[in-house]
Formats: C-alpha cells, sequence, structure tokens
C-alpha cells in the first residue's frame, strides 16, 4: 500500500483491498478448528468459545467490510515516511480559519476507527490529524527496533511540522494516553495542550504514598489490582515474547479475534470486527504488539514531571485514574472530569460526551 518516494513527501492514500483478501479471510474462517472448552465455564478461563463462535460466523457471513472502507474513505487518508517508518493518517480539516489542529492517537488493539465517531463533531471546531500507530494498521509492519511511546512522540513532532503545524493540540486513549503526553515533552513550544482518557500514574512502591488514601482512591487501587491479577496477561506476554504469540494471531483469523476480543468484549460486533479486521488485512497483528515490548525496553524514561496542560476525560467502565499519582507525574494538570457513561473506547461508546469534553479544555487554551 506505501508508495516509496522521497521521504517527506506525503502522498493521498484510499483503503482499497483486493477481493481476493477478503475471500482468504472466510475461507480461513470457514476452516477453523476451534478449541474445547469446560461445560458451563463460561469467561472464566478466558474470552469463550462461544463469543469466538458467534462473532467469527458473523465476520464470515454478515460482516461488510466495503461499508467500513467506504466510511475511511469518505475522508482524506495520506501517508508519508518518518523516520524509516510508513505513517498513515486521515487529515480532515475545519471550515474554520482559526481552529485549533489536534493530533489524535489511538492504542491497541485499536485502529483509527476508534475516532471515526468523533470527527464530524471535532472538525467543526479543529483540525484533524488521525495516525495509525507505526505498526498498526494502515501504517503496516514496523521493519526496526524502538518504536514505542518516545519514538511514535517524535515521530509525531515531525508529522505536524510537515503538515505545517506550529501549534497544536494532543489527544490519546490507550496507548494514545502514553503517547500524547510524551509528545508534549517532545515539543513543548507547540503542543498547546495535552488531553487523555487516562492517566497511566501507578503508585510508586512506597508505603508513604498510600497514606490518607480516600475510599474512592483505595476502590481504585483494588480495581486497578484486580485488572492486573485477572486481565494483565496479555500485557505481560506482549512485554515479554510478542513473537511467540504473533505466530498464532498472524495465521489464525479466528486466534487473531480471540487474542484481540479480551480487550474488546461487550461493544458492538462490527465496531470489534473493523478494528480486528484492519490489523488482519493490514498484516498488523504481530508488530502492533510489539508496541508492549518497545515500550517496556525503552531505555529513555522521563525523570520529571510532564508541564504542558492537560486534561483528563475518565469514562465510567475503565480505568480508574488516581489524582494524587497523577499529580506527582503531571504538574499541569487543569481539568479533570469523571463520567459515570462510557467505557474504554469513549470516542465510539460515548462520543457527544468525548468531543464535548475535548472542545471545553482546548477553548481554554486558544
Amino acid at each position: 500500500m506505501e508508495n516509496t518516494n522521497t521521504a517527506s513527501e506525503i502522498r493521498p492514500f484510499r483503503v482499497e483491498i483486493p477481493q481476493a483478501e477478503l475471500d482468504d479471510l472466510r475461507a480461513r474462517l470457514a476452516a477453523t478448528r476451534f478449541t474445547d472448552e469446560i461445560e458451563g465455564s463460561g469467561s472464566d478461563y478466558g474470552v469463550s468459545v462461544e463469543w469466538v463462535k458467534r462473532l467469527a460466523e458473523y465476520w464470515r457471513t454478515g460482516y461488510d467490510w466495503r461499508a467500513w472502507e467506504a466510511r475511511l474513505n469518505a475522508y482524506p487518508q495520506f501517508t508519508t515516511t518518518i523516520d524509516g517508518q510508513n505513517i498513515h493518517f486521515l487529515h480532515v480539516r475545519s471550515a474554520r480559519e482559526d481552529a485549533l489542529p489536534l493530533i489524535l492517537t489511538h492504542g491497541w488493539p485499536g485502529t483509527v476507527v476508534e475516532y471515526l465517531d468523533v470527527i464530524d463533531e471535532l472538525s467543526e471546531d479543529f483540525h484533524l490529524v488521525i495516525p495509525s500507530l507505526p505498526g498498526s494498521g494502515f501504517s503496516g509492519p514496523t521493519t526496526e527496533r524502538g518504536w514505542n511511546r518516545y519514538r511514535t512522540a517524535r515521530a509525531w513532532a515531525t508529522l505536524m511540522d510537515r503538515l505545517g503545524y506550529d501549534r497544536y493540540g494532543a489527544v490519546g486513549n490507550d496507548a494514545g494516553s502514553f503517547v500524547a503526553p510524551e509528545l508534549g515533552r517532545v515539543a513543548p513550544g507547540k503542543v498547546a495542550g495535552v488531553h487523555v482518557t487516562q492517566i497511566f500514574s501507578f503508585p510508586s512502591g512506597d508505603p508513604a504514598e498510600f497514606a490518607g488514601l480516600t475510599e474512592e482512591e483505595q476502590a481504585a487501587v483494588q480495581h486497578l489490582q484486580w485488572f492486573w491479577e485477572n486481565m494483565g496477561a496479555f500485557n505481560q506476554l506482549q512485554s515479554q515474547a510478542p513473537q511467540t504469540l504473533a505466530h498464532a494471531i498472524a495465521d489464525s483469523p479466528a486466534g487473531l479475534l480471540g487474542w484481540m476480543g479480551q480487550l474488546l468484549g461487550g461493544l458492538d460486533d462490527d465496531f470489534v470486527l473493523t478494528n480486528i479486521t484492519i490489523h488482519w488485512l493490514c498484516r498488523t497483528a504481530g508488530s502492533s504488539i510489539r508496541f508492549y515490548y518497545e515500550d517496556a525496553k525503552a531505555a529513555e524514561k522521563p525523570s520529571e514531571p510532564t508541564t504542558v496542560p492537560t486534561g483528563l476525560a475518565a469514562f465510567a467502565n475503565d480505568f480508574k485514574s488516581i489524582r494524587r499519582f497523577a499529580d506527582r507525574d503531571h504538574k499541569n494538570i487543569v481539568q479533570w472530569h469523571t463520567y459515570d457513561v462510557g467505557g474504554h473506547y469513549a470516542a465510539h461508546e460515548a462520543p457527544d460526551v468525548l468531543a464535548e469534553d475535548v472542545r471545553r479544555f482546548f477553548t481554554t487554551l486558544r
């Protein structure tokens, strides 16, 4: 999908998947050899066979990739080469002459599809740049080591410079909530503010940090502990041995569905399948999970708190950010909102709420 010309060139891009790729996907799904499971175990051991079978059958017989392809192609898309890596991005300019540019970064196992439901509303007031993470989706697999949050943030700064934006905001979810604050460190004179849906500030282990925790903060710590003890296996494996897993999920669409589905449960089928289908068709099942390894092994670690104005919009069924730990790592938190709706994919689950929160945050920084 990449046209290799001069490194700084920005190239128009359209999603055009050959029919043979879709036929191959359906054939693989039809030939799936499903695993066994203990009767009545449900999701006790992980993603259930029943869930995978149901989604695999819909993927094969009912899901309409072409409709989602058309939806993506309704927005201007481009690719460019930064630091040796192909980078794909949507670039939707506002009709407002004074619009502030925003760069919005998705996470894993998400893709740019995370933000499709907020594009029309946000583009009323902002120019939007929505890149595919290096190693994910239409950016294609990474071919070098080191594509962690820090290298990605530097690439985003280059991308915004290349687009001619000298002042802009950074928005992030999941991995994007790691990348966006780092972009503020990389280009503090250009990043007007950082808006995220999680502030991943964890207890350091110092007992003094736990002194005087409120009931709400204690509940958040307990929720975090529960998550790592019950759902943290993906992070451990992807941080230590992503290639071991990649052999399976790059070859079996049902395997990819089961693995990525552990973090997409409870969402509508088409949203789940579109994100997973993009990874399958772009052959980024394996490279996308390397982000965890690269981040865990990164030699560069921030030693000082961020200073760019930071805003949080925290949603109900998601990571519980804890203010006292967040203030330790970010010295300029100017907006902290929690909502009783939505979840980890707020831009899809509660798009109006997220869009309004983003608008309120950056309006104060204009």
